[in-house]
C-alpha cells in the first residue's frame, strides 16, 4: 500500500461539534477515527471542556472523549469540512447554542462541506440552511426538515451541492460507511 492512499486526507482539517452529554456514540467516534486513520486533522469541539459522555442508542451510556476545543474558541475558517453527529440530546441542545449557528454559517457563506447524521441537521434547521435542500436523516426529523423548506427522503445517504455548498447527510449509525464514504468522496474534490 503507498503512502499516498494511507495519507490520502491529510492536508485536510475536520471540525466535529457537540455537546458534552448525549452524542450518539459511533456517529462521533466512527467517523473522527476514519478520518484521522486517513490522515486528517479532526478538532472535536465542544460546548466546554469536560469530556464528552457519549451514549449508546440515546439511553446507554458509552466511551467518554474528550474535547480538543470549546466551540466558542472555533475559528470555523480554519477547517475544511464540518461534521455533525447526531443523538437526540446531543442535537437538540447543540442548536441552541449561538457558537453552532456561527460555526454553521461560515461553512454554508464560504461554499465548504457541512456532514449531519441522524439529529444532526436540527443544527443546520436552527439557523435556516435546509431550505432548497434535498437531505435524509433520522426519521423524526422529517417534518422539521419539511417545514424548514427542505426535502426528506429515506436513503443511506444524500449529498445535496444546492445554495454553493455540499451538505451530507445520513439517517443513523446504520449507514456510517455510506457517510464516511461520501465525506471521503467531497473531500477528495475539493
Amino acid at each position: 500500500m503507498s503512502t499516498k492512499s494511507t495519507n490520502a486526507l491529510e492536508d485536510r482539517r475536520i471540525l466535529a461539534i457537540v455537546t458534552n452529554y448525549g452524542v450518539e456514540q459511533d456517529e462521533l467516534v466512527v467517523p473522527v477515527k476514519h478520518l484521522r486513520d486517513h490522515g486528517a486533522q479532526v478538532s472535536v469541539a465542544a460546548v466546554s471542556a469536560d469530556g464528552i459522555r457519549t451514549l449508546v442508542g440515546d439511553r446507554d451510556p458509552g466511551e467518554t472523549v474528550r474535547p480538543d476545543l470549546t466551540l466558542d474558541e472555533v475559528d470555523p475558517a480554519a477547517y475544511d469540512l464540518l461534521l455533525v453527529p447526531g443523538g437526540t440530546l446531543n442535537a437538540d441542545s447543540l442548536r441552541l447554542e449561538d457558537a453552532t449557528t456561527r460555526i454553521v454559517s461560515s461553512f454554508a457563506a464560504s461554499g465548504r462541506p457541512v456532514a449531519a447524521i441522524c439529529h444532526g441537521p436540527w443544527a443546520l434547521i436552527e439557523g435556516g440552511y435546509i431550505e432548497g435542500k434535498t437531505l435524509t436523516s433520522y426519521a423524526s426529523l422529517r417534518t422539521d426538515i419539511t417545514n424548514a423548506g427542505g426535502t426528506w427522503v429515506d436513503k443511506p445517504v444524500v449529498r445535496d451541492d444546492a445554495a454553493g455548498w455540499p451538505l451530507i447527510t445520513s439517517r443513523n449509525p446504520g449507514d456510517l460507511e455510506d457517510f464516511v464514504g461520501e465525506i471521503d468522496a467531497v473531500l477528495a474534490e475539493s
